[in-house]
């Protein structure tokens, strides 16, 4: 019996009972060992508030003041599991008719199950809950198959790349090591044979891909981490240094929250501002993150990456200071 089941058959047993259920005959019932059974009793009692009272000796149930009252919420997954599924249903309606299309429709209805089981057998309108793609950019398709393929496949590919950044265009010949979907869009990992080093592409900048029949070199993963991951932002490398931002009070009550790097560190101040570090290689992602907050955001550290952002802010002040158009 999985958790979920275990759990809802918990509850109708003590919500059910009118003396105190031994400990025994809930092993019996729950076809669980006595260690598991003190653990669903500590998860209602102590995250879903469940009026359990009672100890091993004398045997459980709920409270009677408290039991007509109590009732188990009705959508049981996480918010990551919710959003992964309706994610992966979104991306099922949207296949446009593809040639996945006819295979994918059961896991719809698959999907569509699981949600009413962990509802507790009730349909959940799911037309209820959206997931808002925010600035997805447009992609050649038929470029994204090669890139794809040549990742799966491990070959090397080839391809014309046209940067964001300076619109230079160049012809890449590269070693894919894995793809990477963030915030919304694609992106190759691989190793840049011609400048011999590891990069990061974006795949919606790439056109005129080709596989090649030469075999992909294989980077490691804790290479692709420290290169790749170890720094802020998509195109990250290694770090260079800290970034240090202060907060206002007022964004510091969601800041504090917020992940922003796997190695981020963040404290209050005493006058309830929240300073964040940050590793960081290339400040482009950074800064742009940081601006995103205004007045209540200030780089501190590194004087080069506060200086930039000065220069940004002042640009873009210079454009409010004359006529539009």
């Amino acid at each position: 019996m999985e958790r979920i089941e275990r759990i809802h058959a918990l509850h109708r047993i003590l919500s059910a009972a009118r003396y105190p259920v031994t400990l025994q005959r809930l092993q019996d019932e729950l076809e669980c060992s006595r260690a598991t059974v003190y653990r669903d009793l500590a998860y209602l009692r102590d995250q879903l508030m469940a009026p359990v009272t009672g100890s091993g000796e004398g045997g459980f149930r709920y409270d009677p003041e408290e039991n007509d009252r109590f009732e188990l919420p009705g959508l049981w997954l996480s918010s990551d599991e919710l959003h992964s599924l309706l994610a992966a249903q979104q991306v099922m309606k949207h296949s446009g008719g593809g040639v996945l299309s006819n295979a994918l429709a059961p896991l719809q209805h698959r999907i569509e199950k699981l949600l009413d089981d962990h509802a507790g057998g009730r349909r959940v309108p799911v037309e209820r809950v959206r997931v808002v793609a925010h600035r997805t950019r447009r992609l050649d398709e038929t470029a994204f198959r090669h890139v794809a393929t040549a990742v799966l496949d491990r070959r090397q590919l080839t391809f014309e790349y046209r940067a964001r950044s300076t619109d230079l265009h160049t012809r890449r010949t590269v070693s894919p090591q894995r793809l990477t979907h963030y915030r919304d869009n694609w992106y190759l990992d691989a190793w840049d044979h011609d400048r011999e080093a590891l990069r990061s592409f974006a795949v919606d900048r790439i056109t005129a891909a080709r596989a090649l029949d030469e075999v992909a070199r294989d980077v490691p993963d804790e290479e692709l981490d420290r290169q790749l991951a170890s720094s802020y932002g998509i195109f990250s490398g290694t770090p260079k240094g800290w970034a240090t931002i202060l907060f206002s009070a007022k964004a510091a009550r969601w800041v504090a929250d917020e992940h922003w790097h796997s190695q981020q560190r963040g404290r209050f101040l005493p006058d309830g501002r929240y300073e964040l570090k940050v590793p960081f290689s290339s400040g482009r992602e950074l800064l742009m993150d940081v601006m995103h907050y205004g007045s209540d955001a200030e780089i501190t550290e590194p004087p080069v990456l506060r200086e930039q952002a000065r220069a940004l802010l002042s640009l873009a002040i210079s454009n409010y200071e004359r006529e539009p158009g």
